[in-house]
């Protein structure tokens, strides 16, 4: 088994608020993460895709059809964008990492036409990521 990455990078803002909470609840819970406006990260996302190697090309899948479906089923969607108003597969979802890791992870599902997509890895800071394998 192979193990092939492709990292992504975007920017995005997004506000950590429940409303089923109080404001004073949601800023217990989320600090300064749950003003009004929201704010914004720069986003790493790791793509790793498994398999076999295919014997006439070489390849487990080729990068370049692996970056056209992140770009064209993600980073289109996300980049210069709020989580909370512009994405719509994450209508009424709270954009913590690990919920944006999940739902970036179930867009993807179904769409890698070779091999078997193994994780979904998004980085929010350069010390924080959420790593999901579909378990």
């Amino acid at each position: 088994m192979v193990y092939v990455t492709r990292r992504e990078v975007f920017s995005a803002s997004h506000r950590l608020y429940n409303d089923t909470l109080t404001a004073e609840e949601n800023i217990s819970l989320y600090d300064k993460c749950a003003n009004s406006y929201g704010h914004g990260h720069n986003f790493i996302l790791e793509v790793v895709v498994c398999g076999e190697i295919e014997q006439k090309s070489g390849y487990v899948i080729d990068l370049k059809i692996l970056k056209k479906i992140i770009q064209d089923i993600i980073i289109k969607k996300v980049d210069h964008h709020h989580f909370n108003y512009d994405v719509d597969f994450m209508k009424d979802i709270i954009p913590t990492a690990e919920n944006i890791c999940i739902a970036f992870w179930k867009e993807l599902y179904h769409k890698i036409p070779v091999g078997k997509l193994y994780s979904v890895k998004l980085f929010e800071t350069e010390n924080n990521y959420v790593e999901y394998r579909g378990e």
